[in-house]
């Protein structure tokens, strides 16, 4: 960094843009539904959410659930390896909020 750059920075007369918020009120998370479905039930990110997530924070990798039935996975295929790995993760979570996501995952 040059000595100019420097001095403007030391100022206050350089800023920064603001960083991404990733608080869950910006509309990341599944909405609550009255059947106890989505947000409500711990039902985690939507695929809407997941593509303003990856917008908000560029190189992100994060994927939505594995939804699909485990009898209509390749059990060679990524998504059934993705469900199992998160399976057996999550075997130890007891809240409300980690039981919905181990039936979102059909685990």
């Amino acid at each position: 960094m040059d000595p100019i750059t420097s001095r403007v920075q030391k100022a206050g007369l350089f800023k920064k843009p603001p960083a991404p918020s990733k608080k869950k009120s910006l509309g990341y998370y599944n909405e609550a539904k009255p059947t106890g479905t989505g947000a409500a039930a711990g039902g985690g990110m939507s695929q809407k959410g997941v593509n303003k997530y990856k917008r908000d924070n560029p190189g992100s990798k994060l994927q939505t659930a594995v939804t699909t039935p485990p009898s209509k996975l390749d059990p060679d295929s990524k998504a059934a390896k993705r469900r199992k790995s998160f399976c057996a993760r999550s075997k130890s979570w007891t809240s409300e909020r980690g039981k919905a996501a181990r039936r979102r995952w059909n685990c």
